[in-house]
């Protein structure tokens, strides 16, 4: 079985919930428990929310733990 890669896991469909707040916008990726993030404006929360997953990623990569892969995406 061929290990995946930090970019296989970013090129998944990973659901984005983006909520305003007082001060801008919260963002957070469903599936990967306490991946979030937040701006002052819509523009910002999408690289931030994008730099927050690949970071979530990165530590669970090195970290040995379970990553949601999404059910069907890699086959």
């Amino acid at each position: 079985m061929t290990q995946k890669t930090i970019d296989d896991y970013l090129s998944l469909p990973y659901t984005i919930e983006v909520i305003p707040d007082d001060d801008g916008f919260v963002a957070r990726v469903k599936e990967l428990s306490g991946c979030m993030t937040q701006a002052d404006t819509w523009d910002e929360i999408w690289p931030m929310i994008e730099d927050a997953k690949r970071l979530w990623l990165e530590s669970a990569l090195a970290h040995g733990d379970a990553v949601p892969e999404l059910l069907g995406v890699f086959g």
